[in-house]
């Protein structure tokens, strides 16, 4: 369902304790549990963010969270409901700046683990073919992160 790698932070229980429960739901939710796919996380310091956000998009900034989806949406729908998704196969990555996390986390006045649980999601969903260009594409989105971290009890905070 998912591997966690450390670049250049101390392996911690605890997060990955948020990031299981939060796959777990999302897999659920989307109906991949039956899939064999899985993505690939990566927890790090916002200079590697930075450096992986340049190489990749040429974009020379520090970010919160960057995924790199290895499917078009409709063909992750197709896949999905004809069951394709029957050898193990990567549904991205998602790179997350573990210290972005806990700035924001107090900045917008809520827990760590609401924060990274938001920024799981939102990785998640981007994975998954979302985005938040135009209004409507962004609603619908935030409606999905909203009803996942709702089905986790998990709030502001």
């Amino acid at each position: 369902m998912y591997e966690i790698e450390y670049l250049d932070i101390e392996e911690d229980k605890d997060y990955e304790s948020i990031i299981k429960k939060v796959i777990s739901t999302c897999f659920n939710t989307e109906n991949l549990d039956k899939t064999k796919l899985y993505i690939e996380i990566t927890l790090t310091t916002p200079e590697n963010i930075r450096k992986i956000n340049n190489q990749y998009r040429k974009i020379d900034k520090e970010t919160d969270v960057l995924s790199f989806p290895m499917f078009e949406k409709e063909e992750l729908e197709k896949g999905i409901e004809e069951n394709k998704f029957n050898k193990e196969d990567v549904l991205g990555n998602i790179v997350i700046s573990i210290q972005r996390v806990q700035e924001q986390a107090e900045e917008y006045g809520h827990s760590f683990e609401r924060e990274l649980s938001y920024m799981v999601v939102h990785g998640f969903y981007h994975l998954m073919g979302y985005d938040h260009i135009e209004e409507k594409d962004k609603l619908q989105m935030r409606k999905k992160e909203k009803d996942i971290l709702n089905i986790l009890k998990i709030t502001r905070s």
